[in-house]
Formats: structure tokens, C-alpha cells, sequence
């Protein structure tokens, strides 16, 4: 049984607590020193940081989020535990927490913290796949000699780092694949570090529940209960040939998923092909107000991504997918790169105008491609949108308000359907 110290970072013996400082935190497991494919996961990122900068909301319950209208973007373990999570409009989460400090978000700050975790992360190895601006897998395949320790030592080197010198902490999931090294970050959070070795792989995902296989959001959830299909044991007994005539190419998907086996790599040197962003839906819709209302969020979101990470992008996709699990896509290539909201907006709009005769639709998404720099973008506008320029330069100053005063400082109209 290999084992080590979580606090003094000493491989000791698997024992309660360790012979080197007397720390219970001792972590054991048969492969620990054999995996090496790890997803890192900071622990209520944006909720941390706003603790960490103002030590008087350290020990309450925190939501980051706009005012009375608009929605919990995160919110802190406090907040959790009363019941409050993402998405969920601000007064429901005051209702159900009312001493929550809520506080509106300050994108600037977070993506800077993400930087110097990346550094940190970079300094271990450069297979890194960003997830996001507070999580990433990490691949530290062959990289024992070069840190004169296995990968499970330094990735808690690595938690423990971020605890100090940022003031941020993380949870770790190590395994023998993305798939499950993302599910093992998620079992003992905050501050956990959870494996998932090769011999125990299917009598530990046997029990869980299909919600926690990766990509299977509600609607997937509710088809597959409805099928009889409640955990990953359930979804094991199906043949994979049956799975994929009744969920399409997500069939074979899950298939492989039920026995725990990904074979996709961490692709860290990969650069950015495409910032994107979808939403589905409970219930299928043809409503074409509540459909244009989430389209437009969609749009910000895409937008506001693409000014943290610098870029634009020329080519604006919509993507809807019909209650048969059948995806429809639809592009347009601009006269020149955009990060503005409105122009994606304005473009998937139309896009979607065009298909709306093919609705209900389980989902909506959008997003942009062939990326470039931000100071090759909308320049010109489109010479024949009079107006564009100026929706342009309203949409900048917009941005530094909400930089100052919190997101919904100013919202658009469309934005509360």
C-alpha cells in the first residue's frame, strides 16, 4: 500500500496519521504512486477569491451574482449547503440563505488568480487542458525523474502551493483517464484528493448514479430514467448496440463510459479553436421570445470569454439539438473578427430565424471560431449597419460598468426572458 503525507508532502506508512509531522492527512491507496492523469479543480473559485480579498465575509455564506434579477453565478460551500447553486435566480437564493453576502463578479481578477495557477501548474508539466478559468487536467505521464517524486506528491505540492502563495485552495482527482480523474475530483470536496485505480474502477462506479457521468445533463438524465436506467450498473447490462439505436452516437458514448474507459488525451498544446457556449432546456420549446433570451445570454457569455482569453472571432455558429437527440448547426464567416456580444448575437439571431421551423429544440448554443487577436476585430463594422459603430462603442462602455458596479449593473432588456 503506497501512502503519503498531504501536509509535509513525506511518502510514510499507511497509517491514521503520519509518523513525520502527525497529520491525519494521510493519503493511501494500492496505484497511488502508478496514475498520472489528474483533473485539478479549485474549490468555489470565485467565491474564494472574494473571501481571500476581504477577510470581513470570510465566515459567511457568499454569492457572486448580480441584483434582485439576476442569477447565482457561484456561491460558496456555506451558501451549498442552504440549498443555494448555479443558475438560480438571486432572491430564490436569498430566500433559502438570507444572511448570503452577495457580492457582483469581478472577471478581471478571477482570470488573473487563473493565470498564476496555470503557472503553477506549467512549472509541473506542459500537458495541461484548461477547462476553465478554475479547473484543468493535467498529464504528468514520465515526469517522476524530472521531479524526483511521483505525480501524487507533486499534484498535492501543488494544492498546497496554491494555498500558500495565492490563497486559493483546490481539489484533486487522480485516476487512469479524463473521464475518471474528473469524477474523482469531485468526491471529497473542498480540499480533497480522491483516486480512482484501475482494479477498483467498475465495482466503484457500479452504485453512482448517471448523473455523474460528464456531459449527461437533465434532459439525457430523464430519458435514460425513464428507460429504466438509474446508475451505472443499470447502464452496463445494455448492449452497446441497443444504446446506440436508442441514444444516437451519446449511445456509444455511454457505453464506454459505464465501464469507465476514455481514450481521449490531454491535449495541451492544442491552441483555442473555438469559444462556445449552450444551454439546455427541461422541457423542449418552440418559444421563440424565450429561445431569443437565452440566445442572448449565450451571446455575452461567448463575449465575455473571448475579451478574458483576448481573442475574436470570425466565424459565428449556432447549434440547436431536437428532442431526437439530432444536432442542426449553422455558420456565418463575418468581413472580420468580432468579440462583441451584439454582432453574435445579431448573426446567430438570423441563423436562428431560419430554423425555428424545425423547433421544439432540447438545446441552444453558440459560439465563434477561426480566432485571431482582439486588435484585428471590429474595426470596420459591417459598412452596411449604420448603427454598428455605435452599438460598438455603447457595448464597451457597458463593459467597463459592469467591470466597476457587478454584472447586472446594466441588462439588456431580452436578457430577462
Amino acid at each position: 500500500m503506497s501512502a503519503f503525507c498531504r501536509d509535509c508532502l513525506t511518502v510514510c506508512a499507511p497509517k491514521p496519521r503520519c509518523e513525520h509531522c502527525a497529520s491525519p492527512r494521510v493519503l493511501q491507496h494500492p496505484e497511488l504512486f502508478d496514475l498520472s492523469i489528474a483533473h485539478m479543480d479549485c474549490d468555489a473559485f470565485y467565491a474564494s477569491v472574494e473571501k481571500r480579498d476581504n477577510p470581513e465575509i470570510r465566515d459567511k455564506p457568499v454569492i457572486i451574482g448580480g441584483g434582485k434579477r439576476g442569477v447565482v453565478s457561484t456561491a460558496c460551500y456555506i451558501a451549498r449547503i442552504n440549498g443555494v447553486h448555479s443558475a438560480m435566480p438571486i432572491f430564490k437564493a436569498l430566500k433559502l440563505c438570507p444572511d448570503a453576502v452577495v457580492v457582483p463578479p469581478r472577471m478581471s481578477t478571477y482570470v488573473e488568480v487563473s493565470k498564476q495557477i496555470k503557472s503553477m501548474m506549467s512549472d509541473l508539466t506542459p500537458a495541461i487542458e484548461p477547462l476553465s478559468l478554475d479547473e484543468a487536467f493535467i498529464d504528468l505521464s514520465g515526469t517522476e525523474k524530472l521531479h524526483g517524486a511521483p505525480p501524487a506528491v507533486m499534484l498535492a505540492r501543488l494544492v498546497k502551493r496554491m494555498e500558500t502563495e495565492i490563497g486559493i485552495s483546490g481539489s484533486i482527482g487522480l485516476s487512469h483517464n479524463k473521464f475518471l480523474a474528473k469524477l474523482a475530483s469531485d468526491l471529497d470536496k473542498p480540499r480533497g484528493f480522491s483516486v480512482i485505480g484501475q482494479d477498483e474502477t467498475l465495482d466503484l462506479l457500479a452504485p453512482l448514479p448517471i448523473k455523474k457521468i460528464w456531459g449527461a445533463g437533465p434532459v439525457l438524465q430523464k430519458k435514460l430514467q425513464s428507460d429504466g436506467i438509474q446508475t451505472f450498473a443499470d447502464l452496463r447490462r445494455r448492449e452497446r448496440k441497443a444504446l446506440g439505436e436508442r441514444y444516437g452516437s451519446m449511445g456509444d458514448r455511454l457505453w464506454h463510459l459505464a465501464r469507465g474507459l476514455d481514450q481521449r488525451r490531454i491535449t495541451g498544446r492544442d491552441p483555442v479553436k473555438s469559444i462556445s457556449k449552450e444551454t439546455t432546456f427541461f422541457e423542449d420549446t418552440s418559444d421563440a421570445d424565450l429561445l431569443d433570451g437565452h440566445l442572448w445570454r449565450l451571446a455575452e457569455q461567448v463575449s465575455d470569454r473571448c475579451k478574458a482569453k483576448e481573442y475574436a472571432g470570425k466565424t459565428v455558429t449556432l447549434k440547436v439539438k431536437k428532442s431526437d437527440f439530432k444536432s442542426l448547426t449553422r455558420s456565418t464567416t463575418l468581413n472580420e473578427p468580432t468579440q462583441m456580444a451584439d454582432r453574435i448575437y445579431s448573426n446567430a439571431r438570423q441563423m436562428l430565424d431560419g430554423v425555428m421551423d424545425r423547433a421544439p429544440f432540447r438545446l441552444i448554443g453558440v459560439g465563434v471560431s477561426h480566432l485571431t487577436r482582439p486588435e484585428e476585430a471590429d474595426h470596420y463594422m459591417d459598412l452596411l449597419e449604420q448603427d454598428a459603430a455605435k452599438r460598438a462603442k455603447a457595448e464597451r462602455a457597458t463593459d467597463a460598468i459592469r467591470e466597476r458596479f457587478g454584472k447586472d449593473a446594466i441588462l439588456k432588456g431580452r436578457s430577462l426572458r
